[in-house]
């Protein structure tokens, strides 16, 4: 593979597995409190 190759694949790669990353940080550290939990049933 040629260097742009490579380089355009490293780019993706740490978009996708950041992007991953981000957003199980951001589910887990979101502790809703309990007023803010509304379900309408």
């Amino acid at each position: 593979m040629s260097a742009a190759a490579i380089t355009m694949m490293i780019v993706a790669m740490v978009a996708l597995w950041g992007g991953l990353a981000l957003a199980i940080f951001s589910l887990t550290h979101h502790d809703p409190e309990p007023e803010d939990f509304h379900r309408d049933l």
